[in-house]
Formats: structure tokens, sequence, C-alpha cells
């Protein structure tokens, strides 16, 4: 940015980013409200919770740990963000952010401390809990959306859906295959002491057997599928096969379980099958649930664009605070795209992301691009490398690795 932007330095770019004080929660509240009245108040506005990591090397930069990273589809060094994201169709803005930190790093508050972790939040969250504040703030922040949508990570968290439930919040909700269900109330009670002796019995126990959904999957007819339409996609309209159920969900602990909706997707042709769970009001139809269930899609389209064309894991930045004020600025950039999308879908439906990003491009004002301020950025470039290796070698001489300096 700083080569290509008139009167700039990288200095005071850096400054910006990782010591300037302003709040990166103001942004946030502003981005709800302006996303708000773009997406939210509608049948098909929904939040969708999701995380989302970046490959970073060496053990420095706040968060930083050996993680699963979705970019990478590995086990890799990364930093992982739990994101919320407001979303009516094809548009999606994220909204909030929680930067998720390991318990390694818990575990070491000198290490906390020099990444400028505040107090407050050294402290180990899950992922799940991370998600259940994303829904409060974006509450609290005046969102307006129908249902919040995770994948099986959350979905596999009793207690995420249970706090959802409670907090009155309609849910869908992927599970694993292994998820187990009871086909009727098990009535959870508390079994009679079979004798005078011994300890009284005191845990609640189901009345019925429970059973993997993939099992009961099993024993379904083929006529059961229904064919039903979730989407329009570049390559026609996307039709899916749906097995609805009623089911019954019990933890182990709660005093009655919940009767809640179990939804199998089969995309046509295939024999790949995606189980997910619902609270919403018992009367709501299959092709409802299907389309409820279908809206993840955009999450990771939101994803790709963020990375791809707002500089979402472009960053040079260690600490706590220039982490959250970068994706204060990605949020921002993600909802002027939405903007511009909307405002021009009559005479421009398919602009894309990448589209205004060239645009922008040609638009922008540039920095005059001669000889001389080549060579000088190609000086700077070499400063900063020639400080990195020199750097490295005092590092070795003071741990007596090395015998001289280069």
């Amino acid at each position: 940015m700083a080569e290509a932007i008139p009167d700039c330095d990288d200095q005071a770019l850096q400054h910006f980013l990782t010591n300037s004080p302003w709040e990166d929660q103001r942004v946030v509240e502003q981005v709800t409200h302006d996303a708000n009245s773009l997406l939210g108040g509608h049948a098909d506005s929904c939040l969708i919770i999701d995380e989302s990591g970046i490959p970073k090397k060496g053990k420095k930069s706040v968060g930083v740990s050996r993680q699963w990273c979705g970019q990478l589809g590995k086990t890799d060094n990364s930093q992982v963000g739990v994101y919320s994201i407001l979303c009516r169709g094809e548009h999606a803005v994220p909204i909030g952010f929680r930067l998720f930190l390991p318990q390694c790093w818990i575990d070491d508050e000198a290490r906390c401390k020099t990444a400028g972790i505040p107090d407050e939040f050294i402290e180990f969250q899950s992922k799940p809990e991370h998600a259940v504040q994303l829904v409060i703030e974006a509450r609290g922040n005046g969102a307006d959306f129908e249902w919040v949508s995770t994948d099986a990570l959350y979905g596999n968290t009793p207690a995420f859906t249970r706090m959802l439930d409670r907090l009155h919040e309609t849910f869908m909700v992927d599970v694993s295959k292994s998820q187990h269900i009871y086909l009727e109330d098990p009535d959870p009670t508390v079994p009679p002491a079979k004798s005078k002796k011994g300890r009284r019995p005191f845990k609640l126990k189901a009345r019925c057997a429970s059973m993997r959904v993939d099992k009961w999957l099993e024993q379904q007819p083929e006529s059961k599928w229904k064919r039903t339409r979730v989407r329009d996609a570049t390559k026609g309209k996307l039709w899916v096969d749906i097995i609805h159920h009623r089911v019954w969900l019990w933890d182990g602990e709660e005093p009655q379980a919940n009767c809640w909706h179990l939804i199998v997707r089969r995309d046509i042709g295939t024999t790949d099958f995606k189980y997910s769970l619902s609270n919403a009001p018992a009367e709501t139809s299959y092709k409802r649930l299907a389309y409820m269930q279908a809206q993840r899609y955009w999450v990771e389209r939101n994803f790709q664009d963020a990375k791809n064309q707002c500089g979402m894991g472009e960053y040079q930045a260690r600490k706590w605070q220039s982490w959250h004020h970068h994706m204060a600025m990605v949020m921002m950039a993600m909802l002027f795209m939405v903007e511009q999308r909307i405002f021009f879908k009559d005479a421009y439906p398919l602009l894309s992301c990448f589209d205004i990003v060239c645009i922008l491009k040609f638009l922008l004002p540039q920095r005059a691009v001669t000889l001389e301020e080549v060579i000088r950025q190609l000086e700077v470039r070499h400063e900063r490398r020639w400080a990195s290796i020199m750097s490295a070698y005092h590092k070795q001489l003071e741990l007596g690795l090395s015998e001289s300096i280069p």
C-alpha cells in the first residue's frame, strides 16, 4: 500500500494499524448498523457463525499455534478467528469477530502481555463460547435476523444449541453423522431404588434408547425423500433431496428432552449426506427448513472475497490491537462491496467483488511511477531485509552461535 498510495509511507500505516488508539468495536457497531439496513429485517435474513484460519509463520503473532486451518485444509501454524456474518441471499457482510486463543497462550501470561492482550481476555474460551458472544453482540448492536446458522463444530456442542434456545434464538446447525437422537420422548427420570441398601439412584435415565442419525437414515425408505429447490446457482436452479423428521435430543443431564427438527440433505446423484438440527417452530415446512440449511453456502463465498479481494489474510501485524484493527477494516471493505453490488444490481446483476477491485485500481489515485521512485522503493525494501538479517545475527551472537557479523 505504501508503494502505491501517494504521500504515504509504511511507518504511518503501521502506526495506524498497531498503535493508533481508535476503537475497533465502534467500527463493528457502525458496520452492523449499516449492514442491517441493507440485509436485516427480512424473512430470509440470517446470522451465520463460522471460523476461518490464516496461515502464519513464527510464534509471536497473537494467538498463533499449530491448529486446524481451513484455508490449508490441515493442521498447521495459523491464527483462527470466529466470525459472525449477516446474510440475506447471496449478499453477506461480516459484522463481528473474535480471535481464538489456544490454551497454550492462556497458560503463558508473559507471552500474552507481550502481544498486548488485555487482562480480561487472558481466559480460555472455546469457539462455541465465542459464537454465543457474537450472537449476543449482534443483537445488542441492532442486527435483525431470523435464525442463526453454524457448521457441525458448533452443532455438536450441546451447550451451544441449548444456550441459543434459552436466548430464544432460532437456529439451524449442522451435526455429524454420529449425533444421537430419540424417536420418541425419552422422558428422563430417576429410576427407583432396587433395594433399601446402598446409595439411592440420583442420575436421570432415558426411558427409551437413542440411535445415531446415520443408522436411522439407513432404515428410511427411498419414498420418504422429497425433492426441493434451495437456491439459484450459476448452472441453473439447485435441487436437492430432503428427509425431514421430528426427533428428541437429550444431553443426559437436562430435566426434559428437546423436540427439534432433523433435516437430512442429499445432493442429487450422490450418496453424500448433510445432517442438521433446528428448533424452528414445529409447523415449519420441510421446504423452509431446506432453504435455511442451504444458506451456509454463502459464508464460504464471503471468506473467499474477504481474503482474495479485501486482504483479510494479508497483514504484517503481531499484536492483539493490530489484528482487531485489521479485521475491522476488512469489515468496512466488505460492507462497501455489498453496497456497490446492491446499488448497481439492475445495471450489472453479475457484479462481483473482483470487478469492483478492478474498477478501483483504475479510479483511485496512484503514486507516479518513475525510475527514481522504483529505485527508491527497491532501496527501502533492501534496508528492511538487511535490518532483518542483522537482527538475526545479533541474536545468534547473544546465544554464542555466531563468531562475527557480516
